[in-house]
């Protein structure tokens, strides 16, 4: 009875009505299995979610522990132990300057939290004329309305763009497509910090509200790291003209790059930061700001009050939930684990990939990975979007028994595919050398399915 679940006869609005899916009914370590019995390696963690793996009894337990003491009560009335001690750690590692947290339920809600926040910060400082953001193609930052106006995925845009308020897009740091031939990597991150600037000038820079930008971008270019120095020149951009500097890890941060915060490497520190995802490894939905104490104390000393609010703000048991997560992740010492078999998982796609006439590229940082795929290397053409060539690995990646994260679009909101992908921290280096096994099997399988010409 569980698999008619999966059947057209489902009365879930599925993300694609009528299509079949397979009913998940158990998780245990990198692995998921279906209720036909089937096993899948979870190269992906979903949506570079589930950074523990799946079952992890320590988080079980804690999940336990907080349900039986206090499920839910709401942040209007009430905090709680969890939700206060979550709080206090993320804060302890974070980035200087950065003084409190608040948290949603997910990255989307996070982003949008973050947006209401720095309009309301410059309201609360007496520069009302602030009202645009700025953000860059090739982007994406959830899938509210809010959240998609700043975003930069042409496709998930498009249905709603009467719906979006304004906002300017810049190019993103895209090296493999955008940096000139004889660019040096420090001059393509200096042209793109002049390319801000005068984005930010031609608005007008009491207009402005904030930039914002994923540090190592996720979904929609494929695990895209900027190059050295680009960020540091941002955030002098922006200090330059009084911006805010949104990073969004909703998908790179919490340890998947090898640094507890992504903007670590770069040598930044935001005013303020989008979390979720790995913050609480898919064990219950979570998503947090983390706060700039400049934007917490005019707050404070203004209104007094942030206008704004969600019903599972601060959930005890997902705050529970995620503060056992970041504990795992510093008794198991896993960020060192994340950049050894961060380490091995570059090497493995560099082994098989690296000299394959439809890669054109391999790129990422810790535990994020991705090749982008492309009909001929030598001039990096894409495939022509109608093979829908990402949807044909991702097919054969499951056939084959194994969850990655291919999409399209990435060249211009159209065009361009590529395969991330983003294994849980407890990977051993054994699991590794299968995913990359199975991943080139099911890239050649795909492509040899492409129909003649």
């Amino acid at each position: 009875m569980t698999a008619d679940f999966a059947k057209p006869t489902s009365r879930i609005f599925h993300r694609a009505p009528g299509h079949d899916y397979p009913v998940a009914v158990r998780g245990a370590g990198i692995h998921l299995f279906d209720a036909a019995g089937r096993r899948t390696i979870d190269a992906c963690g979903g949506a570079a979610v589930s950074c523990l793996g799946h079952g992890h009894a320590r988080v079980v337990e804690a999940i336990r522990r907080q349900a039986e003491r206090l499920a839910y009560v709401h942040t209007s009335f009430f905090t709680t132990e969890p939700a206060e001690a979550l709080a206090a750690h993320l804060v302890a590692h974070a980035p200087p300057g950065i003084s409190h947290a608040t948290f949603v339920s997910g990255g989307g809600e996070a982003m949008e939290t973050a947006l209401k926040m720095a309009r309301q910060y410059f309201l609360e400082i007496g520069q009302p004329r602030r009202t645009r953001f700025i953000a860059r193609r090739q982007s994406y930052h959830g899938n509210t309305l809010g959240a998609l106006a700043i975003g930069g995925n042409r496709w998930r845009r498009a249905p709603y763009a009467p719906l979006l308020m304004p906002a300017t897009h810049v190019s993103p740091c895209y090296p493999y497509r955008e940096q000139a031939a004889g660019e040096s990597a420090d001059a393509y991150g200096a042209r793109l910090a002049r390319e801000l600037d005068d984005a930010i000038t031609a608005a007008g820079p009491e207009t402005v509200i904030a930039f914002v930008a994923e540090p190592v971008v996720g979904a929609t270019l494929g695990a895209a790291p900027a190059v050295p120095g680009y960020f540091r020149r941002v955030r002098e951009v922006c200090d330059r003209h009084g911006v805010l500097l949104i990073l969004d890890e909703v998908m790179c941060g919490m340890g998947r790059c090898g640094t507890r915060y992504a903007c670590e490497a770069e040598g930044v520190a935001p005013d303020l930061i989008t979390i979720a995802k790995g913050l609480g490894a898919g064990y219950q939905p979570i998503g947090a700001v983390l706060v700039g104490r400049r934007v917490h104390d005019a707050f404070a000393a203004g209104s007094g009050a942030f206008q704004h609010g969600y019903t599972y703000m601060g959930h005890a048991i997902a705050c529970a939930a995620a503060l056992e997560v970041q504990r795992v992740i510093d008794d198991d010492d896993l960020l060192a684990a994340v950049r050894a078999r961060g380490a091995d998982l570059e090497a493995g796609l560099r082994r098989a990939f690296g000299a394959h006439p439809h890669v054109g590229d391999i790129r990422g940082r810790g535990l994020m990975w991705a090749i982008e795929l492309v009909a001929e290397r030598a001039d990096a053409r894409p495939f022509d979007p109608a093979l829908q060539v990402h949807a044909r690995v991702k097919r054969a990646a499951m056939e084959r028994g194994l969850a990655c994260y291919p999409s399209g679009g990435c060249v211009d909101g159209q065009r361009g595919d590529h395969v991330l992908l983003a294994p849980p921290f407890i990977a051993s280096r054994e699991d590794i050398g299968e995913i990359v096994d199975i991943l080139a099997r099911a890239v050649d399988a795909a492509i040899a399915g492409l129909p003649a010409g």
